[in-house]
């Protein structure tokens, strides 16, 4: 009976393909330089660098704890930086207060199974700050050979390079550091540096790093003023720049050289947020002592083209087609005109919000501090809700999307114990093409039977 055998062909078949797929691989590991796919996350906010994934994949649009789960794994500690995602692997940073000790991750990206966890620090806790605080906030970078990882630890903020195996190649002191609130900047890769910002009421710094060595090739002194944003690589009027807002100003360098391009007023003091461009002006917004959005023209003339008072102090914005969308710190969700600052709707979610929204397609996810994501449409017509989703009681790291599958950091609280957990969330049928590329020998029979 033909019909029965090709039943029994296909079942194996599948099942060796998806045995094949959940075996580790160290194939993106190589000791040799590498470049970085269309479907890794390498970096805070995406290859893009503005929270904007791929078009060209479907992630599932509704989820649980138990629908569209590819796999869960449990991470040791505390972090509220997203997870990054390079060739075979993810890597995230986490913090454990019992031992005192801040690390860096690596899971298999097909299966969640922990590959390695290297300790960057032991000791030099310090447990002040805000009570949302975490000491591991910041997301890691990767150029393809080597990640990139910053830390406040003893009182200075310190960033750490590790090749894919969890090697330490350096480690470089940037700044003292007063705290106020905590630190939460994440590293930015141009060309062959690794750009750092620590800026607080001590002794701020902005510097590049040889990559390969972590030699300073340059560095700036910031304002004795606590703020906590990321430098932004942005190309902006057809050039490349270090864009980095608070402490009152908007400052642009030029990133190889660490020449001041230009430094307007027109910020807040403590910012967060990362800046967005569409090319002619930059976007920002900070939240102490005044709450603010602002497009502002990029050619250092400091003209600032609007301004609104809405309080998007943590979240950062995105920027499609024309429209800003943002949600604001309580919990609602709005849309401008990115030309005039015209509202064109605003609507409530719920929760209050400290991780950024992600745009994949038209559809905007954005999840708050209690786990529930909200989906909806990047329409400027209307607000249009698609799903909304519980994962985990906390989240306040971004999620990550790349390859069909949303990366979920969230943490689940029960029986007066909190636990965290990395989700990989996908359709199946994506999660194959992505996570098993190429043709396969096993892929062209399925094809027969």
């Amino acid at each position: 009976m033909p019909w029965l055998r090709n039943i029994f062909l296909r079942a194996f078949v599948l099942g060796t393909l998806s045995l094949l797929c959940c075996f580790p691989s160290f194939g993106g590991q190589a000791d040799g330089p590498q470049s970085l796919a269309s479907t890794d996350w390498p970096w805070w906010r995406g290859p893009n660098r503005n929270g904007i994934a791929a078009a060209d994949q479907k992630p599932p649009l509704t989820w649980s704890d138990t629908q569209n789960v590819v796999w869960r794994s449990l991470i040791p500690g505390k972090g509220h930086g997203s997870p990054i995602v390079v060739g075979d692997q993810v890597y995230l940073q986490t913090a454990e207060p019992d031992r005192e000790v801040q690390s860096v991750v690596c899971l298999d990206r097909k299966t969640g199974v922990r590959l390695w966890q290297t300790d960057v620090h032991r000791g030099g806790f310090d447990k002040k700050g805000n009570e949302k605080t975490s000491l591991a906030n910041a997301t890691p970078a990767s150029n393809g050979l080597h990640l990139f990882v910053n830390f406040l630890n003893a009182g200075a903020v310190q960033t750490t390079a590790l090749d894919r195996h969890g090697k330490q190649i350096w480690q470089k002191k940037i700044s003292d550091f007063a705290i106020h609130q905590g630190f939460g900047s994440s590293p930015a890769i141009s060309d062959s540096l690794v750009i750092v910002a620590a800026d607080n009421h001590g002794t701020g710094a902005i510097a590049a790093l040889d990559q390969a060595t972590g030699d300073v090739v340059w560095k700036h002194s910031r304002p004795k003023i606590a703020n906590y944003t990321s430098p932004m690589i942005l190309e902006i009027q057809g050039q490349r720049q270090v864009v980095l807002s608070g402490c009152k100003l908007v400052t642009s360098y030029e990133p190889l050289t660490g020449k001041l391009l230009w430094e307007i007023p027109g910020s807040t003091e403590e910012c967060v947020t990362s800046t967005v461009t569409d090319g002619q002006q930059i976007y920002i917004t900070g939240g102490y002592p005044k709450n603010h959005v602002a497009a502002v023209k990029a050619d250092g003339s400091g003209q600032v083209v609007w301004e609104n008072g809405s309080r998007v102090y943590v979240p950062s914005l995105l920027l499609f087609q024309g429209f800003l969308y943002a949600t604001l710190d309580s919990g609602v969700a709005v849309c401008w005109r990115c030309d005039t600052g015209e509202e064109r709707w605003k609507n409530r979610l719920s929760g209050t919000f400290s991780s950024s929204p992600v745009l994949v397609g038209d559809c905007i996810i954005a999840t708050n501090e209690d786990g529930k994501s909200f989906v909806f449409k990047a329409n400027p017509e209307a607000f249009e809700l698609i799903a909304e989703n519980q994962l985990g009681s906390h989240s306040y790291a971004t999620p990550s999307i790349c390859g069909g599958c949303i990366y979920h950091r969230v943490a689940v609280q029960a029986d007066g114990q909190r636990q965290e957990y990395l989700y990989c969330l996908g359709q199946k049928s994506e999660w194959y093409v992505a996570t098993c590329p190429g043709t396969h020998p096993l892929r062209s029979l399925l094809a027969t039977v």
